[in-house]
């Protein structure tokens, strides 16, 4: 008896465990956007929606809140950022140089993946000098996962973008002149594991350059059902 019910328990332990990794699979999977024209043009809309978001505001972490929020993709609208430990990067001259810091200055490299539920939406290379934030900035992000514009927002920042560009186009160039265009196939629109990068830097409101950053967007920001036809 005490035998079969520790079977049972097993069994149940296992089966628990083998939905949990295939709810998990389901969420994190991106839904199929039909690969025809109509699909390939509403992720293109998609994209370049997200693309001027992310111009237009001074924080790329709060505005994947509200793109998460907007579209569903996570039980919380929070973005919560995952540290990639053990990786460094030293500054070049010309991110110093853009940084207005010479080479004495300490120059501190952090890399994080931006996750929204259990979608990973962008991973970010971020330089910053520690001296123009304050101690309690500098603690969290040694010690925490806070999303670095979590953690500056105080300082009222200002973005500067210095480099924007689509990494993917489910659309040939110059399509609306007539560029072939693909036909629809049953299958499902592959897309590449990275569709967006952009480069910008972050200033106190006096100019002051603190931050460098390089953030590459995911196809999960895609990650919700097509609208339907």
């Amino acid at each position: 008896m005490a035998r079969t019910t520790r079977v049972r328990r097993l069994a149940g332990v296992a089966l628990m465990l083998a939905m949990s990794a295939c709810l998990a699979q389901a969420e994190t999977a991106v839904p199929a956007w039909p690969d025809d024209f109509t699909g390939r043009l509403e992720v293109l809309a998609l994209l370049e929606t997200l693309n001027a978001d992310l111009l237009s505001n001074d924080s790329a972490t709060l505005t994947l809140d509200r793109w998460c929020e907007s579209h569903g993709l996570g039980a919380t609208a929070k973005v919560v950022a995952e540290r990639v430990g053990a990786v460094d990067k030293v500054p070049t001259a010309a991110q110093r140089s853009i940084l207005k810091v010479d080479a004495a200055d300490p120059v501190r490299y952090r890399r994080v993946r931006l996750r929204c539920g259990s979608r990973i939406l962008s991973e970010a290379d971020n330089w910053y000098v520690p001296a123009r934030l304050t101690p309690e900035m500098n603690r969290q992000l040694d010690q925490t996962d806070i999303a670095f514009g979590r953690a500056v927002q105080a300082l009222h920042f200002v973005r500067h973008t210095l480099a924007a560009r689509l990494l993917w186009s489910p659309l040939p160039a110059e399509w609306e002149s007539g560029a072939a265009v693909p036909h629809a196939r049953p299958q499902s629109l592959a897309m590449p594991p990275y569709l967006l990068e952009h480069q910008a830097v972050l200033s106190l409101p006096d100019g002051t350059p603190f931050s460098l950053v390089v953030e590459t967007y995911t196809r999960e920001v895609l990650g919700f059902a097509p609208p339907p036809r």
